[in-house]
């Protein structure tokens, strides 16, 4: 083992990043060069000897709860929200890959023209093999956001924490965008954010979290070279954990 992967906090991590944060500036879609530059992050960790694997969010392309309020049935636009997580799973593989870092893209909703089906087995022996995994299409099934997507993904990989990127550096008690005077969380517990209602995850990827003793810590995604510090346990993060 190297002196970097020895002096490793978290060996085994998932990542779960919105799909908002790889639109950029723009309004839709994906910006190219966010998606190189959170590539970059994945892959600079990934060196250092951490086993990476991803759930990335839809909502840059379509979101089934919004959607569903615009009159469309709940579960018609989960789909369509499933959907959309394959199409940026398949843009961040190649941005991996032109870094040189083999990945895997493995999707809850077989299609196997495209990317493969989930089998957890498979998942693991990649990751041990060096791949970067993203799992795509969520849970598979409607009225479960990617929030929770991740947190099963993150328990059945048996990761030693989840990773959830943002465009802030941690947990405030307020919109830091919008009050400067917003107070950061250093920690928390599980049942501190299912109490206030503080906007880490949904309840249900903080319980599964919390069932499965998975930390959860939240970092800017944005702060170039960040995700490998966090991976050491140096960096600025809310990490979420114990009762």
């Amino acid at each position: 083992m190297s002196n970097e992967a020895s002096d490793l906090k978290y060996k085994r991590v998932l990542l779960k990043i919105s799909g908002e944060a790889l639109m950029g500036g723009r309004d839709f879609g994906l910006d190219p060069e966010t998606i190189s530059r959170v590539a970059a992050e994945v892959k600079e960790a990934r060196d250092k000897g951490t086993e990476i694997c991803l759930v990335i969010g839809g909502g840059n392309i379509f979101r089934g709860i919004s959607g569903a309020a615009q009159g469309m049935e709940r579960t018609t636009a989960d789909y369509m929200g499933m959907l959309a997580t394959v199409m940026n799973a398949l843009a961040m593989q190649g941005a991996l890959e032109e870094l040189g870092v083999y990945t895997r893209v493995m999707s809850a909703i077989p299609m196997q023209t495209v990317c493969e089906p989930y089998i957890r087995r498979r998942a693991v022996r990649h990751m041990e093999k060096g791949r970067v995994v993203i799992f795509a299409a969520g849970t598979g099934n409607p009225f479960f956001t990617t929030d929770t997507a991740a947190a099963l993904r993150a328990s059945e990989m048996d990761c030693d924490a989840m990773i959830k990127g943002t465009k802030v550096d941690g947990v405030y008690d307020s919109d830091p965008v919008k009050n400067p005077d917003a107070k950061r969380y250093e920690t928390l517990s599980y049942r501190r954010v299912l109490t206030d209602d503080l906007k880490v995850m949904d309840a249900s990827a903080i319980t599964l979290s919390r069932d499965n003793q998975i930390p959860i810590l939240v970092f800017s995604i944005h702060k170039q070279g960040e995700f490998a510090r966090v991976m050491q346990g140096d960096g600025t993060f809310t990490v979420v954990e114990g009762d």
